[in-house]
């Protein structure tokens, strides 16, 4: 699976469901310690050359402090708030956020839960408590509507925000969403269930008892790890979307997927279906992080739509 880059991620055999992971039988079989997970360098993007008018976290009712910034005047037009993918921070709309602000629109961004400059809390993580992180984030800055751009899971997050809350959208682009963890192509390379156990593994490790061991000097320390496995949980648990559910959204919506995306060809077209007007856009010789390699498309699909 490539759909987003990871801070932390393993490489494992294949194995068939239900198969016992090889170094964890081990580990059960042993006293062996665990295997150290390989640490995952994204690949490089650009980050926005304009200077956050705003920079501040939000705490949540669970304990999660959410870093949100943002960029260009706040009295300018209807503001763009910007949801990266798993594993990211908002960091990779560099150049939609530079585009927004030249084109007189404020860009809101934030930092997920657990990714980022954003602490994990204690909440169940779900797609829709990250849809509700985004709008208590909105309510905090005293933002009242937005259009909405969502990269991967945070395009499934912007579908539940102007599906759950309509009042609050002016408008969505929904790059790479899917509906259900079914949707995302399988990834022969990545063992996606095997690296989150491996994960857990580590997180799990009694660290206390290794002696000299400062296990915050670990890389992964043991709550990166917890976290990363969580992150990586979600993706194979969820989202569960009907797609006739996303019928009620009104505003105007874009669904835009790369030519060989990993987001199944049907899912992306039940989206698009189920939305009355919405409009489908596939760019050409790209995979899935459109933000990445082609922020050109994502542009000239948001400034057609910011003057829709």
């Amino acid at each position: 699976m490539t759909r987003s880059p990871l801070l932390i991620s393993a490489t494992f055999p294949t194995i068939q469901a239900g198969d016992p992971i090889p170094a964890l039988a081990r580990l059960k079989d042993t006293d062996m310690t665990p295997t150290p997970p390989s640490l995952h360098f994204p690949s490089p993007y650009e980050r926005p050359s304009s200077i956050p008018t705003l920079a501040r976290v939000i705490g949540m009712e669970d304990g999660a402090q959410i870093a949100a910034f943002v960029y260009g005047d706040r009295e300018g037009g209807t503001p763009v708030l910007f949801l990266h993918g798993n594993g990211e921070e908002h960091g990779i709309f560099g150049p939609a956020i530079d585009a927004c602000v030249a084109a007189g629109h404020p860009a809101v961004a934030l930092d997920a839960r657990g990714q980022g400059k954003s602490s994990r809390g204690s909440a169940h993580l779900t797609y829709e408590l990250l849809a509700r992180d985004a709008l208590a984030v909105l309510d905090a800055l005293g933002i009242r509507r937005v259009h909405v751009v969502g990269f991967s899971d945070g395009g499934i997050e912007a579908l539940l925000i102007a599906r759950d809350r309509p009042e609050r959208v002016a408008s969505v682009l929904a790059l790479g969403a899917n509906l259900t963890p079914g949707g995302v192509l399988e990834d022969p390379a990545w063992d996606l269930a095997g690296t989150a156990e491996m994960l857990r593994a580590w997180a799990d490790w009694d660290w206390g008892g290794c002696g000299d061991v400062d296990a915050s000097l670990l890389s992964p320390t043991p709550e990166e790890a917890s976290v990363s496995a969580e992150l990586l949980q979600l993706m194979l648990d969820e989202p569960h979307i009907p797609a006739g559910s996303l019928a009620s959204i009104p505003c105007p919506v874009t669904v835009m997927v790369g030519e060989f995306d990993c987001i199944r060809d049907d899912e992306t077209v039940a989206i698009f279906s189920a939305i009355q007007d919405a409009r489908l856009m596939v760019v050409p010789e790209c995979g899935h992080s459109i933000p990445k390699r082609r922020p050109d498309a994502l542009i000239d699909a948001l400034i057609g739509q910011l003057q829709g």
